[in-house]
């Protein structure tokens, strides 16, 4: 459900794949090959969410910012998983947000990041790019290796593959 909230409705260009079953509303603008996959919520009602280009967000993620304060900034190919919380944040280009991770209003996640699956990044939290965060409450781990920068943007890659697979089907492509 694609829907316009108080006048603004969101920019969903054509390269971008919205699931039927994802709800994106209001103040929401998604770059070029963006993806929305299953049952997410992106609700741009009380501040702007901006996706960037090639980046997906994944199956019962829900987005949401802090009225008057704090809205949510993707960069360019993020991957952030399955039922993830983004709430007023900001997520610089290239990062891999793990399954089950909630970052809260006023963090600020550095490009080039791993935050593992199951963490949760406290109010105004700020990761340094190319780190790896862990834990609950998340806590710095690691700098992040070339090998792990390639994991990145194969999780990236692979859902622009399935985001093509996904708009062709419902072109009624085989």
């Amino acid at each position: 459900m694609i829907r316009a909230y108080k006048g603004i409705t969101p920019t969903i260009p054509a390269t971008c794949y919205v699931d039927e079953s994802a709800q994106v509303i209001g103040d929401v603008v998604l770059g070029d090959h963006a993806s929305i996959w299953m049952n997410a919520v992106v609700r741009g009602d009380v501040h702007s969410i901006r996706i960037g280009a090639h980046s997906n967000i994944q199956d019962c993620s829900v987005l949401h910012g802090m009225k008057e304060q704090y809205g949510v900034f993707l960069g360019e190919y993020v991957a952030v998983g399955h039922s993830v919380t983004l709430h007023g944040c900001t997520i610089e280009d290239r990062c891999l947000i793990g399954m089950g991770v909630i970052i809260l209003n006023g963090a600020h996640i550095g490009a080039g990041s791993i935050i593992a699956a199951g963490t949760l990044i406290p109010e105004k939290t700020i990761v340094e790019p190319g780190s790896l965060w862990m834990g609950s409450p998340g806590k710095f781990r690691r700098k992040l290796e070339e090998k792990d920068h390639e994991a990145i943007m194969r999780y990236a890659n692979n859902y622009l593959g399935y985001k093509e697979t996904y708009l062709a089907e419902n072109r009624g492509e085989k």
